[in-house]
Parts: structure tokens; sequence; C-alpha cells
């Protein structure tokens, strides 16, 4: 797959924080990290001041820990990745695929930094993030992080577009755990991109992300959907994932609703090829145009027949003239 992520889609969807800009935000959290630990050390050495040294020594280390250490990782995870120092150069953590980071990504970097940051004074960092070719430093590695920056202008803001809505929570049930995260980026710039690709290498790009997305998932990508489509379902059905494991429901505050039935895939329309059942895939919302021209949706809407008119008033195919009263179903006696 990393054919597919070039160095110009990285670029365009997440721009790489640069070393200037990292180690500013690294100095201003660790001089509020040290002015916290000083005034913490005095007020409990002031408060305690009739322990032994070996107590002394342990009190330290604990507090070592807990402020340089404990601190840092707990604004990172709650702030999902926006420290002190990062939301000041307009800096922020995300993962590779450009998700928010969790509890275990800021714990990595957290560990590894106390090495490579406070032990080594920084030294080992500042190599590691000259010789990566997206700034990262060895704790970012380690965890799968990428550090951003998040004020750029909003009309270079990539957005994936959404799926079919007949394809909405068709994928429930679809195990996703085995995705790797590469795997992901690969398909948010795909779908981000897909627009400005020649139609038949977007198309065969699509097929093959659906068919290395469904080796991981171990079901096969259903033969009714057009891949395009079957990608921008999936990576919708990741997302709502990870909104109702964040927030617990759908959204904050937004009412739970029972699941609604997913209706069938209808048949093809004639002469509709295989992967164009309901009408092919564009980022712009419209199903009724592919890569290889308009296609039938395969479906027409039932006709609705005209309302009757009200008694006493002609129908469509009455003439105004007519002396005839109108039909009541009401034939008089012979």
């Amino acid at each position: 797959m990393s054919e597919l992520v070039t160095g110009e889609a990285v670029a365009l969807e997440l721009r790489p924080a640069k070393l200037p800009s990292r180690a500013l935000a690294v100095l201003i959290d660790l001089v509020v990290a040290f002015a916290v630990y000083i005034v913490v050390t005095i007020a409990v050495v002031a408060g305690t001041g009739s322990m032994d040294d070996a107590a002394s020594a342990a009190l330290s280390v604990a507090l070592f820990l807990l402020v340089l250490v404990g601190v840092p990782i707990a604004v990172e995870t709650l702030s999902h990745g926006r420290s002190l120092g990062k939301l000041a150069c307009g800096l922020r953590v995300v993962r590779d695929d450009g998700g928010p980071v969790r509890f275990r990504h800021a714990l990595v970097r957290g560990a590894v930094g106390v090495v490579e940051i406070l032990m080594t004074f920084g030294v080992v960092a500042c190599i590691a993030s000259l010789v990566s070719a997206r700034g990262r430093r060895v704790g970012d590695v380690f965890a799968g992080t990428l550090v951003v920056r998040e004020r750029v202008p909003t009309g270079q803001a990539a957005v994936v577009p959404p799926p079919p809505p007949w394809l909405v929570g068709r994928f429930a049930q679809l195990d996703l755990s085995a995705v790797p995260e590469g795997l992901w980026l690969a398909v948010r710039q795909y779908l981000t991109r897909m627009g400005q690709l020649d139609p038949q290498i977007g198309h065969g790009m699509a097929e093959r992300l659906a068919a290395d997305v469904a080796a991981h998932t171990g079901a096969p990508a259903p033969r009714d959907v057009p891949p395009a489509a079957f990608l921008a379902a999936v990576m919708h059905e990741r997302q709502s994932r990870e909104v109702r494991r964040a927030f617990g429901s759908a959204g904050p505050g937004a009412a739970v609703a029972p699941p609604m039935p997913v209706p069938a895939p209808l048949p093809p329309a004639p002469g509709a090829g295989p992967y164009s059942p309901q009408g092919s895939y564009s980022p712009q919302g419209t199903y009724g145009a592919g890569a290889a021209g308009p296609v039938s949706p395969g479906f027409a809407p039932p006709a609705v027949a005209p309302a009757a008119p009200p008694y006493g008033q002609p129908g469509p195919s009455d003439s105004r003239g007519s002396e005839q009263p109108p039909a009541t179903g009401f034939a008089p006696p012979a």
C-alpha cells in the first residue's frame, strides 16, 4: 500500500510540523511542567519536613513521574493531542491516519519522551526529527503518531465524501479491527482526491483498496456495490464507531433511535456493469454517472395515479360543455 500513499497526498491532507515549531512547543511545555514541579515540590517538602532521607527520595521520584510524565500524558489524552505548547504554536498530535490520539498513544509518547527529551536534553528527538521525512521523533514512530499543523487555510481542507444513502448501516456488523492504519490513510486519501484522478486509474485504485480492505476484514466485498462506494461506506462506518466510542452514543446529546432495517439491493438494470446496479459513486453526491458515462439506476419510481376530482366537478378528460352528470357508480333501474 505504500505506492498509493504518495508524498504529495500526505502533504495535502496532513501538514507535518517542522522542527522549530515543535521545539518551541516542547520548550513551552517543559517550562510550565518544571514550574509546576518546583511549586509542588516546595509545598510537599514544607509539609513533610520530618521525613527521613529514603522517604524524601521516594517522594521526589514520585513527584517527578507524576508531574513531568503523568500530567503531560493526561493532558495530551484529554485534549486529543493538544498540550499547552502545541495549542500556542497551532500544532496537534494525531494518528498516522489522521484520527485523534488515545491514551495508549500518549502513554508511549510520554514514556519514550523521558529518554529522548528529558534525559538527553532533546538531542535524540532533534536528530530523529531531522532524519524523518515527516519530522517524527522516536516516540511518534513507536506510538504511530504524527505532529501536524492545525492552523491551515480552511479552503484547502480535504473532506471525505459521504457514502450513498442506501449503503449507510449496511456494514455495521463488519469487523474493522484488523485493518491497519496505513490502509485507512490510503483509503482516506483516495476518497478525498478521487475527483481529481483519471476515471480508469481511479477505478483501478478503488478496486485494489477495496480488495485490501476486504482481505483484512475477512468478508469479501459485495459485487453489487461499486468499489468507491464500498470504501466510502466502510470509512463512514469506522468514523461512526469512533464517535460512538468517544461519546458513548451517536453524538453528544443525540437521541438514540432504533436501527432501521436496510433494504436489500435492487436487481441491476439491463446492460449495467457488475459494479453499478445502483448507479456509480461520485464525490459530488450524484449516483447516476460514473467513469464509463451515465448509468441507469436500475429502477423506476412507481406511477402515481392522479387524484380523483371532487364530486360534481368534471374530471381531466371531461369537457366543460358536456351536459352529462359525472359518474357516481349508481345505475338507475331499467
